[in-house]
């Protein structure tokens, strides 16, 4: 493969981006919680730092987490193992760490050669190679950088390459939704319109079995879904259920069928 200078531009945006928000704010806003169990604004980038650690091959801490019950599998303990080593520290020195470590990353992917993105790597969705982990790391990085922003109510980041990166893969969860946790039956198709700021008009429909993208419909929509993309992020991302946002989202043609889609919409682990 060729190195992807596409993927490392937007892990740039979205490092920077953090560091310019975090640039922003005081010790009490670091410590409010977020969207995410258990985890203040500070944690949300604690874990960044423990996973680019781990990426840039510098090991992780050999601190251990109490139990806690937001943790439910070996990944999740990884990840409070390295928040909770930063728990004492100020948000302002944990931001220090963010800063120099990013810097240390852009060089060694700026410098990379291919041998280095084709490596095999475990990906969050199965076996990749670190090309495949990175592309999926810029979701992570601006999910948790939004965390940040709703906690701490600085909108932002939705006018940036990672934004639309970030929407458009979330995207590729729909056919699972629609056509196995919806129940949506055999030629019945529907509509998700993301209005934006990152704009999408989907139309889906079930053929042989399995939902698919399709330009129009074979026959009438059974029911169109509509709402901005930060709360299409908000649910796909499962950081609050669809009834916190119902203000948000807008059902036409069939209300039940509909909100089984919103209501299915959370496809993380």
């Amino acid at each position: 493969m060729t190195i992807p200078h596409d993927t490392i531009a937007k892990l740039d945006e979205t490092y920077r981006s953090l560091s310019l928000l975090g640039s922003q704010l005081d010790e009490r806003q670091w410590k409010l919680a977020t969207d995410l169990p258990g985890w203040t604004v500070q944690d949300n980038l604690a874990h960044l730092i423990g996973t680019e650690r781990s990426l840039e091959g510098l090991g992780g801490t050999t601190h251990a987490s109490s139990p806690t019950d937001h943790v439910k599998n070996p990944i999740g303990q990884f990840n409070e193992h390295e928040v909770d080593a930063r728990r004492s520290m100020t948000g302002a020195a944990v931001l220090t760490e963010w800063d120099d470590l990013v810097e240390l990353r852009l060089r060694t992917l700026r410098g990379a050669d291919d041998a280095y993105f084709d490596a095999p790597a475990q990906t969050p969705t199965g076996p990749g190679t670190v090309a495949d982990f990175l592309h999926i790391r810029i979701l992570d990085c601006w999910s948790h950088e939004q965390d940040i922003r709703r906690a701490v109510g600085i909108p932002g980041g939705f006018d940036g390459l990672s934004a639309t990166h970030t929407i458009d893969r979330l995207i590729r969860t729909l056919p699972i939704v629609i056509g196995k946790r919806a129940g949506i039956t055999e030629g019945g198709a529907v509509a998700i319109d993301i209005t934006g700021p990152v704009e999408r008009h989907l139309v889906y429909e079930v053929r042989d079995g399995r939902a698919g993208a399709v330009d129009a419909p074979s026959a009438p929509l059974l029911t169109t879904v509509s709402l901005d993309s930060e709360t299409f992020a908000v649910l796909a991302l499962g950081r609050r259920p669809a009834a916190d946002l119902a203000d948000r989202i807008t059902v036409d043609g069939d209300a039940m069928l509909g909100q089984r889609v919103v209501d299915q919409l959370n496809m993380m682990i």
